[in-house]
């Protein structure tokens, strides 16, 4: 079968990957916890909260498929917000959704070669945030589809998210698809038992509590994107 598409995982892939300050990333989320005249209504206290929220859903991530979104995020931890005071949470975070330099001509030569461009990210972002990351960027123009785990029920390593955007494509055989990320067991082993093919981008430093039950063996390693367009030559069997 000859390959088809290349689809990307988003953070620490089409973004160089960043050790972040996840207290920091709760205090920033407390912001936009509704006010109430409770003595508990503490901002410390409501980071705190949504930290351990925040690790619970990684928790069903990895160990469920389950999806979330931010507004999940707030009910797990018992809180209510406001969408509109979100600016310090997103302000914290866009340092480190740039996009890699190297995407744009990468995505130019997969898509000269005849192949779609795919995007899977494991988010509880919206889709809005991440279409508006890739177009500051400049490359949005170049994705035929991408598809954010806060639209649909299933993170990675279920197949279900992998059919979605393998469908956001127009691709119906998964053997036909290669998938490119950065974790050994979301986009690694996740694509095989989905029956895509895998490129590791071993770049990123994943937290312990991140890792799942299995780890997969690629098909191919990269060590920069600019290498993906030649690793896919050699793995197309068409």
């Amino acid at each position: 079968m000859a390959i088809e598409a290349v689809i990307f995982d988003w953070g620490g892939t089409l973004t160089r990957w960043h050790d972040v300050d996840f207290h920091a990333e709760s205090v920033a989320l407390a912001q936009a916890v509704r006010a109430s005249p409770s003595p508990d209504d503490d901002h410390h206290a409501h980071a705190a909260r949504l930290h351990g929220a925040g690790a619970a859903l990684w928790g069903r991530s990895r160990d469920h498929q389950q999806s979330a979104t931010i507004a999940d995020l707030f009910t797990e931890a018992g809180l209510e917000h406001d969408p509109e005071l979100l600016q310090a949470y997103y302000d914290f975070w866009e340092p480190h959704t740039l996009t890699d330099p190297e995407v744009r001509p990468m995505f130019e030569e997969l898509r000269a070669a005849g192949l779609k461009v795919g995007v899977l990210s494991n988010t509880i972002w919206p889709r809005e945030w991440h279409v508006g990351f890739f177009e500051r960027d400049g490359v949005y123009d170049l994705v035929d589809g991408d598809v954010y785990s806060s639209e649909i029920p299933w993170t990675k390593p279920s197949p279900l998210a992998f059919r979605a955007a393998m469908d956001a494509v127009g691709v119906s055989d998964p053997s036909a698809c290669v998938y490119v990320g950065d974790r050994l067991f979301d986009d690694v082993w996740g694509a095989h038992n989905a029956g895509l093919l895998a490129i590791h981008v071993p770049l990123s430093a994943i937290p312990p509590e991140q890792v799942g039950h299995t780890e997969g063996e690629p098909d191919a390693r990269v060590t920069s994107l600019a290498q993906v367009p030649a690793v896919v030559r050699t793995l197309d069997k068409g």
